[in-house]
């Protein structure tokens, strides 16, 4: 049985206002319609609108100014590089790449991976499970979920390692279109097959970067849990001053 979700009402509105800004509809450094426009405009409560203007604001499409309410920044400076750790997940070959795949099979859907794909609790996803070696060190730990009806025709239970990339693979096995990349970044404590295969020392936590790549539509396609050891990241960021 397929499960199919869409995306939350704020999401998807915030979508909208970014495509408007993009295709030029909201210029750079103009006012975006007032929420009681957007109400009215979308249907949609005040809190939904609320709640997608400060998403917006978060990613860098827009700010608010004293006096002259949300202004249109454009799109982010950063936002190309947004996704990186979503892109190599989803290009990543894995008959080139430097590691090697260490588990393959159907396993009970994690918790968190649940939510995105819309799953229920002891539902069974396709996981893919990918050690980077680097210098003979492991450096980074992906394990990638795929929804158990999502991969039936293609390679992706395979114990193989896969060419291409998992994108790919599905773009043309599944005829899906991968749309947009999203990351939540936070950090834990390793479990302890987590820690054996990064050779982590007791105490030593991880940065779990998750990533969502998903349709156009909003749904989720491929849900990667990308572990990095935290003693051995330096972190850059880059904004702007406004």
């Amino acid at each position: 049985m397929a499960y199919e979700v869409e995306a939350p009402k704020y999401v998807r509105l915030a979508q909208t206002i970014q495509q408007r800004i993009e295709d030029g509809t909201y210029p750079p450094g103009t006012r975006v319609p007032s929420e009681n426009q957007l109400v009215q405009a979308f249907g949609m409560s005040r809190p939904t609108v609320v709640r997608a203007l400060e998403l917006l604001k978060r990613d860098g499409w827009l700010e608010s100014r004293q006096g002259f309410g949300t202004i249109v920044r454009g799109r982010p400076a950063v936002v190309e590089h947004k996704d990186r750790r979503g892109s190599e997940a989803l290009a990543r070959d894995e008959t080139q790449a430097p590691g090697r795949l260490v588990e393959v099979g159907h396993v009970p859907v994690p918790a968190r991976v649940a939510s995105v794909l819309g799953l229920p609790k002891r539902a069974e996803v396709l996981v893919r499970r990918f050690l980077v070696v680097e210098d003979g060190e492991p450096v980074e730990l992906v394990s990638s979920y795929f929804p158990a009806d999502l991969v039936d025709g293609t390679e992706l239970g395979s114990a193989e390692p896969l060419s291409g990339g998992t994108r790919a693979h599905l773009e043309a096995r599944k005829k899906v279109r991968f749309d947009h990349v999203t990351e939540r970044v936070s950090a834990r404590l390793p479990e302890p097959a987590e820690a054996e295969l990064l050779e982590l020392p007791d105490g030593v936590p991880v940065l779990s970067v998750l990533v969502v790549a998903a349709d156009a539509a909003g749904q989720a396609l491929q849900v990667s849990d990308v572990l990095l050891p935290a003693d051995r990241q330096e972190l850059e960021d880059t904004y702007r001053l406004s």
